[in-house]
């Protein structure tokens, strides 16, 4: 269908991010909300190319089809945030109800297409999602039922633990030290994660990553209500290092037990899991973290190379100053971690000169090797005698 000029100045002012004129034009009569360009892209699918979580947001406000297929070949909006690497953006998409199971021409989903480009945080993201209306079901009594599982107060929260896809204990333990109603209400908060992790092993299509999650979530709620310090304390038990290299020996232990404690032992992913740790000695590689992830996530998710040291979320962008090999969120995580990277940080630093002086003669030698190609090849060229006919 061929555009008018507003529809076509729609699209335009989405893909440049000029929002006034966004708004403005959603105003007029002739725009249809999912007008599409000569590939079929609609301005949804634009805004979520362009990773811009605010314009997918307004658009879907203003009716847009989270699921439409209109591409040429046959993309959703969703595709185009797991291809842009847009989490946020993922996140507004998936809320407002796009489908995880939708296929392009090549048949492959929003989750695959981000997989093949690299952009494993939102795989992750997208493939841990849950729909809040799942979660709506147990907020209302059902049978004999006097009260609902899931209190409607605490059902966002939950959700949002629920949306984590980031499997470092630290990290989920400082979201709970940041919404302590799901600390405060451990016992319904533990019940319903069993329930789902029940559920997801029972149900038809057995889901064996959700439910292992669901364990992992309701294992480290447990485990903060249990230490009777807090959970502050429970976390720096968590991020203290060992010598000499500072490794998180707690850290690995608990994470090892978490699995251990798995109720389903017949199950695929926990014979897997187990099989990959119990060779491997405490401190060395790989770690429970990152087996546990790549069982949960997928291979490329336990790169931890950009990752906080303090709760493993990706594009860490602080470094100590001091080391400079340390990363960090923010402040926040770097003043958790401080009481014992400050033990570990001259190892850090010498390990970090190591680093950088290996790197700078792998460097040397490549150029080296491509000064002596290029003389190689000019010599050829002024010895070559056909050159001089």
């Amino acid at each position: 269908m061929d555009l008018n000029e507003n529809e076509k100045s729609l699209i335009q002012a989405v893909s440049k991010g000029d929002e006034g004129i966004v708004r403005q034009l959603l105003c007029e009569s002739n725009v249809s909300i999912d007008c599409c360009d000569e590939t079929g892209m609609t301005p949804l699918m634009h805004a979520a190319y362009k990773g811009n979580a605010n314009f997918c947001d307004l658009l879907i406000k203003n009716g847009a089809n989270v699921n439409c297929n209109n591409h040429e070949y046959q993309y959703t909006p969703l595709m185009f945030a797991a291809l842009a690497g847009s989490v946020e953006t993922a996140k507004v998409l998936l809320e407002a109800g796009a489908s995880t199971k939708a296929t392009n021409k090549v048949n492959r989903t929003a989750s695959q297409l981000g997989a093949f480009v690299g952009q494993h945080h939102v795989v992750s993201f997208i493939n841990s999602f849950v729909p809040f209306e799942e979660l709506e079901y147990f907020t209302k009594p059902h049978g004999l039922e006097t009260e609902p599982k899931l209190p409607p107060l605490m059902a966002r929260i939950f959700h949002k633990l629920l949306l984590n896809s980031n499997m470092n204990p630290c990290r989920i333990v400082i979201f709970l030290m940041d919404n302590k109603d799901l600390v405060d209400n451990w016992e319904i908060a533990v019940s319903m994660l069993e329930l789902l992790c029940e559920r997801s092993m029972k149900a038809q299509e057995t889901n064996e990553i959700m439910s292992m999650r669901m364990h992992y979530f309701s294992y480290i709620i447990k485990a903060v209500v249990k230490h009777e310090d807090g959970p502050m304390a429970f976390l720096k038990h968590l991020l203290k290092g060992s010598e000499p290299n500072g490794v998180q020996i707690r850290m690995e232990q608990f994470i090892r037990q978490a699995i251990r404690s798995f109720p389903y032992h017949e199950s695929t992913l926990f014979v897997q899991l187990v099989r990959n740790i119990a060779p491997v000695k405490l401190g060395d590689d790989p770690s429970s973290l990152s087996v546990l992830t790549t069982g949960i996530n997928g291979h490329q998710s336990a790169d931890f190379s950009d990752c906080c040291y303090t709760c493993g979320e990706k594009r860490a962008n602080m470094k100590c100053s001091a080391c400079k090999k340390v990363k960090y969120c923010d402040q926040r995580c770097q003043k958790f971690h401080w009481f014992t990277h400050k033990k570990f940080c001259k190892y850090f630093a010498e390990e970090f000169l190591r680093e950088q002086k290996l790197q700078e003669a792998e460097e040397n030698i490549s150029q080296s090797a491509n000064t002596c190609i290029s003389e190689a090849n000019i010599s050829g060229e002024t010895s070559d005698p056909k050159s001089e006919q």
